[in-house]
């Protein structure tokens, strides 16, 4: 057992904060077995299993994230905390106590899995072990499941729910495909994740048979029941997204490399400091310019400028906690708005993308080794 009492003045905080202070003083030191010792000893002190993956783990995972983009831990740290936090909850799986029966209207068996491309599978892991304690048998098949894979697996164990997580706004192409997919065969789906939106409107648009902003909520929802989709109901990802036809997602989509390699080089002629650059550091550059095209052609997909705008905006932030202007990248979507001269939505979001740069700051600077230009 592990006491939350931390001293004079601790009743005045809650039990689940000093919890979540302990825990993550564990992982910033990365020791798993103090990790350890604060899960299991909350057990043990009468915490749910539940509480502690929502009210503890989580919060301190999404803390990993926070501290990263501030540029207060590396990523090499934040790989660490999620291993940890991962193991930890494998450890709380085995301690916590047997599941109920579940009740009345609830789903038997739920597969939950991550979109193809998603390795952020944490998410997935917390809901998986709290749809386990409330009784459900649970299919965890982790990151990255191809559809194809993801399809054959749910023909083969028939569950009565598909729970479809990802953190990532560029793999929501790849999502749409598994929803309409898994629909076909007659299995709901319900989505959650960073990837569709703070208030659910991509997996609403993707059509989604439900939506949860978080493990507790997605938890409820199946407690009350999901129906599954009529039979004759299969339809085209256009069918949902009639702005597809202009065919700029697909062209811009299958065209990205040609787009990086022609940006990078029109930023070398405009930027002479960029010559001097190393290897590794061009190769940094590229994938900047990469993510940037990912974003610009998951927008056009959705037709949602804020997807786009949105990306630019938190990457500003990374920059600038970085001591880089955001307005570097106003350079590379120059560049790019040049190479897309003959895609008008692709183009009016670029504008959209500029202007909200421009309104972080004007002062302009030349790219630094490895920063998106």
């Amino acid at each position: 057992m592990i006491s939350t009492d931390t001293g004079p003045g601790s009743a005045t905080v809650p039990p689940h904060a000093r919890l979540r202070d302990a825990l993550w003083d564990a992982v910033q030191a990365r020791d798993e077995q103090a990790a350890g010792r604060v899960v299991l000893g909350a057990l043990d002190d009468g915490v749910g299993a539940e509480a502690v993956l929502l009210d503890v783990i989580a919060p301190v995972q999404r803390r990993v994230g926070v501290e990263w983009a501030a540029d207060r831990i590396s990523v090499a740290q934040e790989h660490v905390a999620t291993a940890i936090h991962d193991r930890v909850i494998a450890a709380l799986a085995h301690r916590a106590p047997a599941p109920a029966a579940p009740g009345p209207g609830r789903a038997g068996t739920v597969t939950v899995a991550c979109v193809d491309g998603e390795w952020h599978a944490l998410p997935a892991r917390i809901l998986a072990e709290v749809l386990r304690g409330r009784g459900y048998a649970v299919d965890f098949l982790g990151a990255q499941v191809p559809t194809a894979h993801l399809i054959a697996h749910l023909h083969k164990t028939g569950p009565d729910v598909l729970a479809l997580s990802s953190s990532i706004p560029t793999r929501l192409p790849g999502a749409h495909t598994a929803v309409t997919a898994v629909q076909a065969i007659g299995v709901p789906v319900i989505a959650g994740g960073a990837a569709f939106g703070p208030d659910g409107r991509y997996a609403r648009l993707l059509g989604a048979d439900a939506w949860a902003p978080d493990a507790r909520a997605a938890a409820d929802i199946l407690d009350r029941g999901l129906p599954r989709p009529a039979p004759g109901t299969a339809h085209q990802p256009v069918d949902d997204l009639p702005h597809l036809t202009d065919q700029e997602y697909t062209l811009l989509s299958r065209s990205k490399g040609q787009l990086v390699k022609n940006t990078l080089a029109g930023l070398e002629e405009r930027l002479p400091a960029m010559r001097t650059y190393t290897e590794p550091q061009r190769e940094r550059t590229a994938e900047d310019l990469a993510h940037i095209v990912d974003f610009l052609a998951t927008a056009l997909y959705t037709d949602d400028v804020r997807l786009f705008t949105g990306f630019l905006d938190w990457t500003g932030e990374i920059l600038e906690a970085r001591g880089v202007p955001a307005t570097v990248l106003l350079p590379g979507l120059d560049l790019l708005g040049g190479e897309l001269k003959d895609f008008p939505r692709a183009l009016r979001f670029l504008s959209r993308g500029r202007a909200a740069l421009a309104a972080r700051g004007t002062r302009s600077t030349i790219p630094g080794p490895g920063t998106p230009a």
